[in-house]
């Protein structure tokens, strides 16, 4: 009698936490007495997991169970730390971490030899751990809207990497780690603090998509102007008052750009000496017409 009691007692209590607010997935599957395995999602690519905006403050324990997940998405939670487990996980491809409060990530994250995805953009990073040179796979990496001043020189490892977004931190010069890194076609660096472009962006001869803008860089180097793979340069919000002569050799410029989204040259709010606002009025071959003839009267 008492054992049937406890039992209608406890099935009252689950039908209660049913009627509340609705918890968690994680936790859901384990009321129901699920594996947390059945959470996981066997797509065509990828065996995924995905526990964004759940609400969660720290992750839970099993997750660092479940080593066969090769995409894990914790975006958009408010996570302050991500433990040294993550290292378990040494099958992860992609990783989300984006939109979160930590503050540092955790040495071990060099254990993932296999992720070529990562995001940790929207947090309150100050350095990265020089163990991520470790995931020589890596191929993007996000770190956009941090507190980041300088990268560790073990950076120059990741000769892998395609896709590189540093904007929105505290940047006073690009790292020299990333002159190293041929691979690169994308890189932003906006709304950071710098105040030029250092001669050696001339290495980086993969680049198609190179952003710079909302920083206080008062010329271009010389250099850039034989990066013959530019698709988009956007120095939009800058300080520049002159156009290096040869930067009509940047022959896949298409236009000049307005809109953010398109490729071409942004070259928008900088104080340009005269003539150039005029010149840049007339268009992209205006303005490589009168940098070339320029160039040929000098």
């Amino acid at each position: 009698m008492g054992t049937e009691h406890s039992k209608n007692e406890e099935r009252r209590s689950m039908v209660f936490l049913r009627k509340g607010p609705k918890l968690p997935a994680w936790e859901d599957a384990l009321l129901a007495g699920r594996e947390p395995k059945s959470l996981l999602k066997r797509g065509l690519r990828y065996v995924s997991l995905s526990l964004i905006m759940k609400g969660m403050t720290s992750t839970p324990d099993f997750l660092w169970g479940l080593h066969e997940v090769q995409k894990l998405n914790l975006s958009r939670n408010q996570l302050v730390v991500i433990p040294p487990s993550l290292g378990k996980l040494d099958r992860l491809v992609v990783l989300n971490l984006g939109g979160n409060c930590l503050k540092c990530l955790p040495k071990e994250i060099g254990l993932l030899r296999n992720l070529k995805v990562l995001f940790v953009n929207m947090n309150c990073l100050k350095e990265v751990p020089a163990e991520l040179s470790l995931c020589r796979s890596l191929e993007v990496l996000s770190l956009s809207h941090n507190c980041i001043s300088q990268l560790p020189l073990s950076f120059t490892d990741l000769t892998s990497l395609r896709k590189l977004n540093l904007s929105n931190n505290r940047f006073v010069q690009i790292p020299l780690c990333i002159f190293a890194l041929r691979s690169l076609d994308f890189l932003h660096l906006g709304s950071n603090k710098l105040e030029n472009i250092a001669e050696s962006i001339q290495y980086l001869v993969n680049l198609q998509i190179f952003i710079v803008e909302n920083n206080n860089i008062r010329s271009l180097p010389r250099s850039l102007c034989s990066l013959g793979a530019l698709e988009l340069l956007n120095v939009d919000y800058n300080a520049l008052q002159t156009l290096p002569d040869d930067l009509y050799l940047l022959r896949r410029l298409r236009r000049i750009a307005w809109n953010p989204m398109d490729k071409g040259l942004h070259i928008a709010h900088n104080p340009l000496s005269r003539p150039l606002p005029e010149v840049v009025e007339g268009g992209l071959d205006a303005l490589f017409n009168y940098l070339r003839d320029k160039k040929e009267h000098h």
